[in-house]
């Protein structure tokens, strides 16, 4: 790997990681690298400023912070096909991330990345537009919108906990109507993370699939389902009186929908690069380490393994 321009966002209002970002700048600008740096956080989004002021291309995105502070990150780097390589400092899981273990030489970091001792691990977005009237009209009335994680169609209020009333189509052809808090619609990625929590499947991040999981419905026949991931799913709001259904990507308020508003989601025409420093990096030793899965408390020996 080329390293002649490399943006570098840390975590906005974390000294841990904007400590790591200064110490990165001035490593890499010793190695002949311009650098582009600056913090990342709910008000702070330094991705349009760094994609229209870099002089050349850029070669890396190095992301300091948690799963929330890569999330962003994909969603405006993805497009450009600039690989990310993010670090757990001042985060929590940590799904997304390197360990910060495995950065603290980071001398033979900017090594391994010169020599090409690393992996890319490519993952499955996805895209949403929302039209309005019928469905015959194809102009969109928003910009579109990325997700790595997931999207989200639930209301928000801040008087009251209101039930949303959802129409969900699947390729044009009406599946179910969902009463509860709202419907979310995921990648393979964003299965250990909203929908997870929401009883929904864990999905290895290497498929490419879609799930939609209805967050506590009122029917005991609402359940998730597990769809190709070509499928087109169409959600409409009904009976929407206060006017409060949202549309969220990755936990980040998208835009305002109410009814006559469909929501269209796909898989994107992109997908998120992340840079891989791990040996013998095992998806299923993540699950172990984030989930606590600790087994059956009696511990048993498996004597057929070799």
């Amino acid at each position: 790997m080329q390293l002649k321009q490399v943006i570098i966002a840390y975590k906005a209002r974390d000294s841990q990681s904007k400590r790591w970002a200064e110490l990165c700048a001035k490593q890499l600008e010793n190695r002949n690298c311009q650098v582009l740096m600056g913090p990342s956080g709910p008000k702070d989004n330094p991705y349009p400023v760094f994609l229209a002021s870099a002089s050349q291309p850029i070669d890396l995105a190095i992301v300091l912070g948690g799963d929330g502070t890569v999330l962003t990150s994909a969603r405006h780097l993805a497009p450009a096909g600039i690989p990310i390589l993010g670090v757990n400092v001042g985060g929590h899981l940590g799904f997304l991330t390197e360990s910060v273990d495995e950065f603290q030489d980071t001398e033979k970091v900017w090594d391994r990345l010169f020599e090409d001792r690393y992996a890319i691990q490519r993952r499955m977005m996805l895209q949403a537009t929302v039209y309005e009237g019928h469905r015959t009209n194809l102009e969109p009335v928003t910009e579109r919108y990325l997700g790595l994680n997931e999207f989200c169609v639930k209301p928000a209020s801040a008087d009251r906990m209101i039930t949303s009333i959802l129409e969900m189509e699947i390729d044009g052809e009406v599946v179910d109507q969902y009463v509860g808090d709202g419907l979310i619609v995921s990648t393979p990625t964003g299965s250990t993370g909203y929908t997870v929590s929401a009883s929904g499947p864990i999905m290895h991040d290497g498929m490419e699939a879609i799930t939609i999981t209805p967050i506590c419905p009122m029917s005991l026949s609402s359940r998730p389902l597990v769809l190709p991931a070509g499928s087109v799913v169409s959600i409409w709001p009904l009976g929407d009186y206060d006017l409060s259904t949202k549309l969220w990507m990755d936990g980040v308020l998208a835009t305002s929908i109410w009814p006559g508003h469909r929501v269209d989601i796909r898989m994107a025409d992109c997908r998120a690069k992340f840079i891989v420093l791990r040996e013998n990096n095992s998806y299923y030793q993540t699950l172990r380490e984030k989930l606590l899965w600790a087994g059956t408390r009696v511990r048993y020996t498996n004597t057929q393994q070799n």
